[in-house]
């Protein structure tokens, strides 16, 4: 096996098992890793760390364990086993709810890699060339684990893997139990129901990380006028129909997601209480008559994807909170969320503060709010916390 020889002083953050080893942390490597290869990770005196995949970037290796063992023949179906028993011990899945993210990446200890569960079908996405490469693998541990609860395994990693690695990034299925037609699902969460595509939607079809907030939008939309900015396909919408909410507008730039939204909202039967805009979410926002809607729910897609656009992001994100907390009702309710990893909980405060401040009017933090218990945060590993929102009540 490749050897990957750190510089001296530079395993602490291994020691802590963070799951990464940055390409500046290394003086030498002993071989001629592939992309994608297992590789050893040694300190300065030789000492054996970590095993994990080797990646060309600024992470070099990606570590699957810690132990310094070689990886078991069962080491799939092993660590898969264990991310479906933290679902149960949720209580994923439940009568009322059968869509849930089944692996988290590092949160699991299998950086690199997502699985979302929509009713029995399993939509994977590998965000390193080491997981694309062991997605067969992967396929037959799933496969093993959930036997003939398993309806298919659709592997949409286009999206996420390296595409320099020179791999064939086509979308398609792994796996596909007798009878199974592609034609997407219609899934329920928290007793509510949504048409799901895998195979054209963004990310793996639904933004599951929401279903606690989505739960919560829930419980304060009864008898209110409420505005979903980015709705995507719906999903807050949805829930504040469902519980009492005198009208909804949702607003997104994307034909496709408002038309799987009008999709979702037919599913109510309370069209007459929905209105669906397909255009720019800000534009719409920053005409929106001020005091119309007395709960906006404002979550953007992420405007920072790496550190070098983080300035212009936080600019951003501060704006739109200020036109959102600018133009709510006396008494209203901000939902307000960033996705954006590089963008932590007190930058994210802080903007907001700054938003509120620009506004004059008094606002009051009435909740703080993450991303739910099936995308779980590794203690070692604290960059896995990316969703980060604030309920804010304004006078």
């Amino acid at each position: 096996m490749v050897k990957v020889i750190l510089k001296k002083g530079r395993d602490e953050s291994l020691l802590r098992f963070h799951p990464w080893v940055f390409s500046g942390a290394i003086a030498q490597i002993q071989g001629d890793p592939r992309e994608g290869d297992i590789v050893a990770v040694h300190n300065a005196a030789g000492e054996l760390l970590a095993l994990g995949h080797y990646q060309i970037g600024s992470i070099a290796v990606r570590v699957l364990s810690f132990s310094g063992d070689p990886l078991s023949p069962d080491f799939w179906k092993v660590s898969l086993e264990r991310a479906r028993h933290e679902r149960e011990v949720l209580g994923l899945p439940s009568e009322h709810t059968n869509c849930f993210r089944l692996v988290h990446g590092e949160g699991d200890g299998l950086p690199g890699l997502i699985i979302d569960w929509y009713d029995g079908v399993c939509v994977m996405q590998a965000h390193s060339v080491g997981m694309f490469r062991s997605k067969t693998r992967i396929c037959e541990a799933l496969k093993e684990i959930f036997e003939d609860k398993l309806k298919a395994v659709y592997d949409k990693s286009s999206q996420t893997a390296p595409f320099k690695a020179g791999l064939d990034l086509v979308d398609g299925y792994l796996y596909k139990a007798p009878g199974f037609e592609e034609h997407g699902a219609t899934v329920l969460e928290n007793g509510h129901s949504f048409v799901v595509n895998w195979e054209e939607g963004q990310k793996t079809g639904f933004f599951l990380d929401q279903r606690d907030n989505r739960f919560l939008v829930g419980k304060y939309a009864a008898g209110r006028s409420v505005l979903n900015l980015f709705c995507y396909t719906g999903g807050f919408s949805i829930y504040a129909l469902e519980n009492g909410a005198l009208h909804v507008d949702s607003v997104d730039s994307s034909a496709r997601a408002m038309a799987l939204t009008d999709k979702n909202v037919a599913l109510t039967g309370l069209q007459d209480r929905h209105s669906s805009h397909c255009c720019d979410a800000i534009d719409f926002l920053s005409a929106a008559p001020e005091g119309k809607y007395d709960l906006m729910i404002v979550d953007p897609p992420a405007f920072a994807k790496h550190r070098g656009a983080l300035n212009n992001a936080l600019r951003a994100y501060q704006r739109l909170n200020a036109a959102a907390i600018s133009r709510v009702a006396p008494g209203g309710l901000v939902f307000t969320f960033s996705c954006s990893q590089v963008v932590d909980k007190i930058s994210f405060a802080e903007l907001v503060f700054s938003a509120s401040a620009q506004t004059g009017r008094s606002v009051r933090i009435v909740d703080r709010l993450c991303q739910g218990g099936d995308h779980p945060v590794s203690i070692y590993h604290p960059e896995g916390e990316y969703l980060k929102g604030l309920l804010l009540y304004v006078e």
